[in-house]
């Protein structure tokens, strides 16, 4: 799905899943000016992080004053929880997910996440992947393709990959697939780049919450370490760990860590 850049259609407004890829898409426009700019290391990464935000509220604050905003980029005050924790609907944001990536073109393993909570439930999500020209949305889930690998592969962080997970590939019979931001690793199981993405080591809400909408609508599972459901929209945003991964390797993951933990 591609937008054109500038003022939103009113069909796109109106609806939750278009609108959210719209957002993500608008984000990853600015985030590539950014990165054009000529700017280098923290300076990009810091320019990267404050255009993508300042966007995004102004663009949710246009179309959606109604609506509360969790973003990984905004200071939450004890009101702006208050209104968060009382919404209907709240957006769940991550303006740049992998700055580190971002920083560092021509890689392509960063993101845009936008989620959109209501009433309890993840209810609409987009990725954009703007090196990469893509956005996955809950309007047009993604189809997995057939899996093109004979053995597993689980995504894992280019730089810290956990013990655990390389005892879980060795009893998966798995091979690790190092990339960037954890959307990017969860829109590699999407993308049949990798089989399964498996996360102990703290996050929060925004990291996880629109990639795990678009991968429940594409059919992955996702759920946390232990197997309960991943719920969004808590006083306490910290969400240390996600599973997402193709059904049919759910229950191994699961047995292996249920047995060995993750520590």
């Amino acid at each position: 799905m591609t937008f054109e850049p500038g003022t939103p259609a009113p069909e796109v407004v109106a609806d939750d899943h278009l609108f959210a890829a719209w957002l993500a898409e608008e984000a990853g426009r600015r985030l590539l000016e950014v990165r054009g700019e000529g700017l280098e290391g923290k300076e990009l990464k810091d320019a990267g992080d404050r255009a993508a935000h300042l966007l995004l509220m102004d663009l949710l604050a246009q179309h959606r004053p109604d609506d509360a905003v969790l973003s990984e980029e905004a200071l939450e005050s004890a009101a702006d929880k208050d209104a968060r924790l009382t919404a209907t609907k709240v957006w769940i944001v991550d303006p740049l997910d992998g700055t580190r990536e971002f920083s560092e073109p021509p890689r392509d393993d960063w993101a845009v996440h936008v989620a959109l909570w209501q009433d309890g439930e993840l209810v609409a999500g987009a990725v954009a992947q703007p090196a990469l020209g893509e956005t996955f949305n809950t309007g047009q889930p993604p189809v997995v393709p057939p899996r093109t690998s004979t053995r597993p592969r689980i995504a894992v962080s280019r730089t810290r990959p956990p013990a655990f997970v390389e005892a879980l590939a060795a009893e998966l019979d798995a091979e690790l697939v190092p990339m960037g931001s954890a959307g990017v690793k969860m829109m590699s199981v999407v993308r049949d780049v990798a089989d399964a993405y498996v996360h102990a080591g703290g996050q929060y809400e925004w990291d996880s919450a629109a990639p795990v909408a678009v991968a429940r609508a594409a059919g992955l599972f996702t759920s946390r370490v232990d197997g309960s459901e991943l719920v969004y929209n808590q006083a306490d945003v910290y969400l240390p760990d996600v599973i997402v991964c193709r059904p049919e390797l759910s229950e191994k993951i699961l047995s292996f860590i249920a047995a060995n933990g993750t520590d």
